[in-house]
């Protein structure tokens, strides 16, 4: 055999750990890994071939997949930083007609842990809402709702909520909105809304001015204050809260 670049996508589908199959279909996977893994004990260094595999569960491969002489080399590709993000956004909004006022390093900031292709998808989708609204170009109000349907998924239409029921989610929403407005370590305010989206019969969106590694403990103070600000509006006004701020206590656990 000739020199060659032998690469497998998923390789967790074939080489999970061994032993905790049922029988059935885990012994042919079994097998199958069994004798990639006696291939490639079969390379010669001489011959030029080199194996490489991607995965987005490194931790369920067998280990004998990742000894030395077989996958003995771990490239992590991290999901791409604020630069990065602005940077993929712009090489996708070239094929597209966009509008002046987009900023698509406001957009950056707005998409954390988003992959390339997440972000892909996002500059197609604010193209065809574009398209359905009879626009020609892409305007920054476009790739706004490409955002929040990407990330909270689509408007619910047919909630229909009763005015008590929408005069609470205004109060919450606002509980959250005024808590971020005043807590200096917060991330900024970006916009409120009490359309239901999603799972979410409101939302109020805040905007990082960048990526963050390490959470300062006034900064998760701050958050966590935040997160709870909705619970807190709904008492105040209303004398006790609702299941709507369910979510709330599970992201400040």
């Amino acid at each position: 055999m000739g020199s060659a670049i032998i690469f497998i996508d998923e390789i967790d589908s074939i080489g999970r750990k061994r032993g905790a199959g049922l029988g059935g279909g885990h012994d042919e996977r079994e097998q199958t890994l069994n004798q990639m893994l006696a291939e490639m004990d079969g390379f010669e260094a001489t011959e030029g071939i080199v194996m490489m595999a991607a995965t987005n569960r490194p931790d369920i491969l067998d280990p004998a997949l990742l000894r030395p002489g077989r996958f003995d080399r771990q490239v992590i590709v991290s999901l791409p930083e604020l630069d990065d993000r602005e940077q993929i956004l712009e090489v996708h909004a070239k094929a597209k007609k966009m509008d002046e006022d987009v900023d698509l390093g406001l957009l950056a900031r707005g998409t954390p842990g988003m992959s390339g292709a997440d972000l892909s998808n996002l500059i197609n989708e604010a193209a065809l809402i574009a398209v359905r609204g009879g626009d020609t170009r892409v305007h920054n109000t476009h790739l706004e709702q490409a955002r929040d349907r990407v990330l909270m998924g689509q408007t619910r239409e047919a909630t229909v909520l009763n005015s008590h029921e929408r005069e609470r989610v205004a109060y919450h929403e606002s509980g959250h909105a005024l808590a971020a407005a005043l807590m200096p370590n917060a991330d900024p305010l970006h916009k409120v809304s009490i359309i239901p989206r999603g799972m979410a019969l409101g939302v109020t969106m805040t905007l990082p001015e960048e990526d963050r590694y390490l959470l300062q403990k006034s900064y998760v103070k701050d958050e966590l204050v935040k997160m709870l600000g909705g619970r807190v509006a709904e008492d105040i006004v209303f004398g006790e809260v609702s299941s709507g701020a369910a979510d709330d206590l599970a992201r400040a656990d």
